[in-house]
């Protein structure tokens, strides 16, 4: 993988992220402590690089022009872009971080659990079926 593709792998799940936290319209601080733990205990210990989770969920929260569908879309359409990059670990890895996002502040809602029933969904598809 190319350093370019590389980031933008980080930068999609910055995305993801964003689009799970903001599945009911609103970020809670717990949301984002969740997340930003995650990235420190899960990803940055494999991948420095892996900071660009964060830096695009901030610029995401901050610029509030993307939608948490458009968000959950871009991510889709850089995984079937890039299928490859999608392994067991990875996707357990993210399944992980977005189900810690969710329960960070008072369980899960419905929104939240449409999301993440989608992105398993997404998640489980092959190359041939992307």
């Amino acid at each position: 993988m190319n350093q370019k593709t590389h980031i933008e792998f980080y930068r999609s799940l910055g995305h993801l992220f964003y689009a799970i936290a903001a599945a009911d319209n609103r970020i809670r601080e717990e949301e984002l402590s969740a997340l930003t733990t995650t990235i420190a205990k899960e990803w940055i210990s494999l991948d420095k690089d892996a900071e660009y989770i964060l830096e695009m969920f901030k610029q995401l929260q901050q610029s509030e022009q993307k939608t948490p569908d458009a968000c959950f879309q871009s991510f889709v359409n850089f995984k079937r872009a890039h299928y490859a990059l999608f392994n067991n670990t990875i996707n357990s890895k993210i399944l992980k971080t977005a189900t810690a996002i969710t329960t960070s502040f008072s369980g899960q809602n419905k929104s939240e659990l449409i999301l993440l029933a989608k992105l398993d969904l997404e998640l489980k598809k092959e190359e041939s079926k992307g």
